[in-house]
């Protein structure tokens, strides 16, 4: 099976005006080293990568496509995944890159290993995703798209895009004072508000099919908050238990986006009235660079079973070691 790879950041997504943020590319890094070690694995797997030519080439055996221009990445990528059977992008929801990528493989007849890109699109706004949630019952934080009014009650609040990633451009505004600060700033058309809600950081690392779902790992999220700007640091994979609350969770977001497929993330808070879901990451997540060390599951031979048909359901996970994961240098 020939599997095309395209990690955005480092695979030639990035502008070529500027430089490629450093830690970016390391987080970019850790994901594609960790997707094509299981990959590797795999008998019968050919995988293809691009690889942008401001950074080091690749030191494993696959078939690298240096990118030196990213206007003529998305004809490369394109042309790639035509001379694929199956393509696997890790990109982010922002500026729809991900939603047009799947779009693109899905139009190529070529079998897209992440999630469907009309799931995608929902999971892409936080607001989108947050009425889909909240209408299936589940547990969410509220979401408002910023506007001319203030958001209701009396703060705090987080503010951040609504297509965001990670912790990018992601705020604490404690009072209105501050949220008109905030808001005046420039323009924040493209941004969402939600009450903030104390508790601990959390993620949940899921396999995805048809609207079912096999919970992995619920992960604790190193999140700091400095200056009134939250960043994420990595965390610990499997530092949770995988309560039956957080499995049912995991499989109520499955059944509300059906067209999840594969690698999933959800972000939460939990706290003392439990868990509560924050956004959907309809991709791999950074979480999943300690996956096979935690459950011992080959992730990547996983959705390759899933992407059967009819799909081979992935082995129950029976021990979790688990493992710290930092960005830092």
């Amino acid at each position: 099976m020939r599997i095309l790879v395209v990690e955005f950041v480092t695979g030639g997504g990035m502008p070529s005006e500027t430089a490629i943020p450093a830690s970016l590319a390391r987080e970019g890094d850790l994901m594609l080293h960790a997707l094509l070690a299981d990959l590797l694995e795999v008998p019968g797997v050919a995988v293809t990568v691009t690889r942008d030519a401001r950074l080091p080439p690749l030191a494993v055996p696959v078939r690298s496509i240096t990118t030196t221009d990213p206007r003529e990445s998305w004809s490369l990528w394109e042309d790639l995944a035509r001379q694929a059977d199956g393509v696997w992008p890790i990109a982010p929801e922002t500026d729809g890159a991900l939603e047009r990528f799947s779009r693109m493989v899905e139009a190529s007849g070529r079998r897209l290993l992440n999630s469907h890109a009309d799931a995608v699109a929902v999971a892409s706004s936080k607001a989108a995703t947050a009425t889909v949630l909240s209408a299936a019952g589940l547990p969410v934080v509220p979401v408002w798209r910023v506007g001319a009014e203030d958001p209701p009650g009396g703060g705090p609040w987080v503010v951040k895009p609504d297509d965001g990633a990670g912790c990018v451009d992601t705020r604490l505004v404690r009072d209105h004072a501050e949220w008109r600060g905030w808001r005046g700033e420039a323009d924040r058309s493209g941004f969402v508000v939600q009450p903030f809600k104390p508790g601990i950081p959390a993620s949940l690392s899921m396999l995805c099919r048809d609207g079912r779902a096999w919970p992995l790992t619920a992960n604790r999220q190193d999140v700091s908050l400095t200056g009134g700007v939250f960043s994420y640091g990595g965390g610990l994979v499997g530092g949770m238990t995988l309560s039956p609350s957080l499995s049912n969770l995991a499989r109520g977001v499955a059944a509300a986006l059906p067209g999840l497929f594969g690698c999933v993330g959800v972000d939460l808070i939990v706290g003392p009235d439990g868990p509560t879901i924050i956004e959907v990451n309809p991709r791999l997540t950074t979480s999943s660079v300690g996956l096979r060390r935690a459950t011992g599951l080959n992730v990547a031979a996983a959705v390759l079973d899933l992407a059967r048909d009819p799909p081979v359901p992935p082995r129950p996970v029976e021990r979790i070691e688990p493992v710290f994961l930092t960005l830092e240098g």
